[in-house]
């Protein structure tokens, strides 16, 4: 299907606007009136600049307060509408967007407003233009598509249509499964956007919070079922307002909206694309860091052992059970401290998982390789975090291992056996974002959002895992867009026993985050523990949580750079990540870092 998006969707320039959605793939845009306004150049050379990149103007955006009004006022409206169809005309757009009015002079009168809004019809098809009659969740007396539909039926134009706006349309409940009574050819426009489910003024809710389909809380996909059995053959439309788009660069936000469209229609069954290839495990974390020292240390104390170099590049491998870490120590690292730069998916097909990555949009990573190397795919995600597609140990298909040299030989088990789950900071106009490019790339179930109290603001966290759980990642953004450096991506390591873990790492000289005792009296009013359990919690940072299906026991290392690790203990029924404990933990973090630093 043709696919546009509207202006406001985007931030910058009008011109800025065109070439982000022109690049990102779409076939036409909605053009809204204030971008047109502020833009210096004239509605010809807009027709020809987005002729120029490929794009129709589908729609022409917003007409507000025309019908149900006294008949001094709608004379006015009339006069206002001829020099904006005369504006459309200059710009070559067809289809306008009339908003129900929300004047306070618009009176209760369907017929009224059938009326006036079919000798508005009446204009419109004079200078070859359409009208596409559209409720707001607002409107003074017109607040729902199915009352929209009632007065256009009524009105009896060929020229006067409805548009459909999915956010209007739920944001207030209303149910979809009505839009089937429409005939697909009255209705002229679909217009698209997904909201979290949120408890507010629906204009406040429109107007700041609005996401792109798949994003949100909302069945946006169900919605557009419906008004595809009408017949529908018109373009997906995206219109959005929101926030932090609007202070984001226009590029990737259309290149994530465009995606959003892509897995919609795969959704809904009007897309082809290559199936989720979804990942079977964590191959290896890459670590990435200017100095060496303090980060071996680390991983030393955790027990794990460096097993293997790079042939050709500084990159040590470092293992405990199937947990393995890569430390690159490169030209190439930032100079910024150690953090976590590249991520190593298992996956059944790994040439089928980058297809599909492709498909949707993720940038392909170009690879210096050797002659030898193994030939691995690698995309990047919204962070700028690089995920690689791996077979480890699979006959017939290449194995990162085997760019590698041995230096030790595997080590004693000490306790860890694997990667639990991997946290990511986002930067903060990236979180939804980052939330359907790992579910619609990767295939990955995106979990609930949830908010937590930190020191300094509010951190949100949105947890992605396979079905068995073998991968979780957990995607955070902090609470103010600068504060990076205590929101640290994290390892979490899998261990069967987080008391003799945390002991063997503070033996080793590793150092574990202090836990205020105020949190282990907190514990002991909420939970029963055995004699001198409590205690030993007390005396290494242990936490705790537990849940109807499990229990979670876990303990964090000091930061380095912008890593820390974390070892975790995880009953099998137990699904979540300790979010309980986070404030605790984040307040701790705080002040290590208060003490240190840095």
């Amino acid at each position: 299907m043709r696919t546009s998006i509207a202006t406001v969707s985007l931030s910058g320039s009008l011109t800025e606007k065109l070439t982000a959605a022109a690049r990102a793939g779409f076939d036409a845009v909605e053009i809204f009136e204030n971008d047109l306004l502020a833009s210096p150049l004239t509605p010809e050379e807009i027709r020809a600049r987005c002729a120029d990149l490929g794009l129709s103007i589908d729609l022409y955006q917003p007409m507000r307060d025309i019908e149900a009004v006294p008949e001094d006022e709608f004379v006015r409206n009339l006069r206002r509408a001829r020099h904006k169809f005369e504006l459309m005309r200059r710009l070559g757009a067809d289809t306008v967007l009339v908003c129900s009015s929300i004047s306070p002079r618009a009176v209760d009168d369907d017929a009224l407003a059938a009326e006036q809004l079919s000798r508005l019809a009446d204009l419109a098809r004079d200078c070859g233009i359409r009208v596409a009659y559209e409720a707001l969740a607002w409107g003074r007396h017109v607040s729902t598509y199915d009352h929209a539909w009632r007065i256009v039926e009524s009105a009896g134009h060929p020229a006067l249509g409805t548009c459909l706006d999915s956010f209007h349309i739920l944001s207030r409940g209303s149910d979809p499964k009505g839009i089937e009574d429409i005939p697909g050819e009255k209705i002229f426009f679909l217009q698209l956007a997904d909201a979290p489910l949120l408890a507010m003024d629906v204009l406040q809710w429109s107007r700041h919070y609005r996401c792109f389909p798949g994003q949100g809380g909302f069945d946006v996909a169900g919605l557009v079922r419906h008004v595809l059995r009408t017949g529908y053959d018109g373009p997906l439309s995206l219109e959005v307002f929101n926030d932090v788009f609007r202070q984001a660069e226009a590029g990737p936000t259309a290149v994530d909206a465009r995606r959003s469209l892509l897995v919609l229609q795969e959704t809904v069954g009007r897309a082809a694309l290559p199936e989720p290839v979804v990942p079977t495990g964590v191959a290896f974390a890459e670590l990435v860091t200017p100095d060496a020292e303090p980060l071996t240390a680390l991983l030393g104390a955790l027990g794990f052992t460096r097993t293997a170099r790079h042939r050709g590049k500084p990159v040590a491998l470092w293992e405990q059970g199937d947990a393995r870490i890569l430390v690159n120590t490169g030209p190439m690292v930032r100079r910024d401290g150690t953090q976590l730069a590249a991520i190593g998916l298992e996956s059944p097909d790994p040439a089928a998982a980058a297809r599909r990555a492709e498909a949707l949009l993720a940038p392909v990573l170009p690879r210096r390789r050797a002659p030898g190397d193994a030939p691995l795919d690698a995309v990047a995600a919204p962070d700028g975090t690089e995920l690689f597609f791996c077979a480890t140990g699979r006959p017939g298909l290449p194995d990162w291992r085997t760019d590698f040299e041995d230096t030790a030989p595997a080590p004693v088990p000490t306790g860890v056996h694997g990667i639990d789950h991997l946290a990511l900071t986002q930067p903060w106009h990236h979180f939804d974002e980052a939330a359907l490019f790992h579910h619609g790339v990767l295939g990955l179930h995106a979990q609930e959002s949830v908010d937590v109290a930190d020191p300094y603001g509010l951190l949100r966290s949105r947890a992605v895992t396979n079905a068995d759980g073998s991968v979780r990642i957990a995607l955070t953004v902090g609470p103010a867009p600068t504060d990076d450096t205590v929101h640290a991506q994290h390892i979490a390591l899998a261990t069967d026993d987080v008391v003799a873990s945390a002991r063997r790492f503070r033996e080793a000289g590793g150092a574990l985050l202090p836990v205020p005792a105020n949190y282990y009296d907190d514990l002991a009013a909420r939970f029963e523990f055995a004699d001198g359990e409590l205690e030993t919690y007390r005396d290494l940072g242990i936490l705790y949580d537990r849940d109807a299906h499990g229990v979670f026991r876990h303990c964090y290392t000091r930061t380095v750079g912008r890593v820390f690790f974390e070892l975790v203990q995880r009953d099998a029924g137990y699904r979540g990540y300790g979010a309980a404990n986070a404030p605790v933990r984040l307040a701790a973090q705080h002040a290590a870092r208060a003490l240190t630093g840095g």
